[in-house]
């Protein structure tokens, strides 16, 4: 299993930030190899990615998340893997982000690709486009503002 941590800052309000990435039917915007999620509930959603010429489906679910702090998530079939995304408030107008990912990855192509950094590398690409994304923007395309505790809290 890879641990990948990268950061980037934004210059829009935490709330703003925070807002957008509750969007996640919107992360094929800015996410490459995301085809499409569909969110399900409050708590679950379904992804189709591409990589390296193969797609896969699973579903996640969102174990924690609280406005303008976190979202955390774990895949519940496909590829295993869990993260979380953190937000903090620089200034009035200035966000970081940063996304903390822990991924087990699932056939040839994404072992090479882990071994090569090259899943570093997309995370921090996606970063940098959630960046130009919002940023663009000035303001979210949506939000929800619900919390969920973790399991046992």
């Amino acid at each position: 299993m890879s641990t990948i941590t990268e950061i980037v800052d934004v210059e829009v309000p935490v709330s703003t930030a925070y807002n957008q990435w509750t969007q996640f039917e919107e992360f094929p915007q800015f996410m490459e190899g995301v085809e499409e999620i569909r969110q399900l509930d409050a708590t679950h959603t379904h992804w189709v990615t591409r990589f390296g010429g193969v797609t896969r489906e699973f579903d996640a679910t969102i174990t924690e998340q609280h406005p303008d702090e976190r979202v955390a998530w774990t895949s519940d079939s496909g590829p295993d893997h869990a993260g979380v995304i953190t937000f903090h408030r620089l200034d009035d107008s200035h966000t970081r982000v940063t996304a903390q990912m822990d991924i087990d990855p699932e056939g040839f192509a994404e072992n090479v690709a882990d071994k090569l950094g090259v899943l570093d590398r997309r995370v921090k690409g996606d970063l940098k486009r959630f960046k130009e994304f919002i940023e663009q923007r000035g303001h979210e395309t949506g939000g929800w503002r619900g919390d969920v505790d973790r399991p046992g809290r």
